[in-house]
């Protein structure tokens, strides 16, 4: 009887340690997709950026001043890799934005740039790259969502400091694109 129970402990060890290799993988696969997709942000941002750039050559014909505060506000971004946090993207699409607020506010002061062929091109593009970071932005979130309710479960919540996986940040809603725009 005395190997019975030794059979049984044994048993028990395989089961709880393939257990624990189940979710360790698990919250592995879970926490490398947040990863993946917050690469994802960083390479339609950097697109975006590119984009940008080439626009902004585009107004230094027409107005240096305006160039000139473009191009130090482009030279602060900062590249968004797997292991970015949240708020590092959101600052740097708010960066982005804010550079082509200002660059369509300079078109507006030279109807010839606003009407030439480039600069629709590049603002066609830009609108373009826009559309990809916000489905980028919303497969992250809901990869983080995943992630996040993993890890929140039990006995998961205790595996997982283990595993050296934690819960992500969510990106953050553009405040300003939340309320309903005026039909006046």
């Amino acid at each position: 009887m005395n190997w019975q129970l030794i059979l049984m402990i044994i048993l028990l060890i395989v089961i709880v340690i393939g257990w624990f290799i189940n979710v360790q993988r698990l919250l592995v696969s879970l926490d490398e997709n947040v990863n993946n997709a917050m690469s994802q942000i960083g390479v339609q941002l950097s697109s975006r950026f590119d984009a940008l750039t080439s626009l902004l050559d585009l107004v230094k014909g027409y107005n240096e001043h305006e160039y000139n505060t473009l191009s130090d506000v482009i030279k602060m971004r900062t590249t968004i890799s797997g292991r970015s946090k949240a708020s590092e993207a959101d600052a740097n699409e708010n960066m982005i934005t804010e550079a082509i607020g200002k660059i369509v506010a300079v078109a507006e002061n030279y109807p010839d740039l606003k009407a030439s062929a480039n600069y629709q091109n590049l603002m066609n593009s830009l609108n373009d790259y826009e559309s990809k970071v916000r489905q980028s932005r919303l497969v992250y979130n809901d990869t983080v969502t995943k992630l996040n309710r993993t890890i929140r479960m039990f006995p998961n919540f205790i595996f997982a400091p283990m595993c050296g996986v934690s819960a992500r940040d969510y990106l953050k809603a553009d405040e300003t694109k939340t309320s309903m725009p005026s039909m006046k």
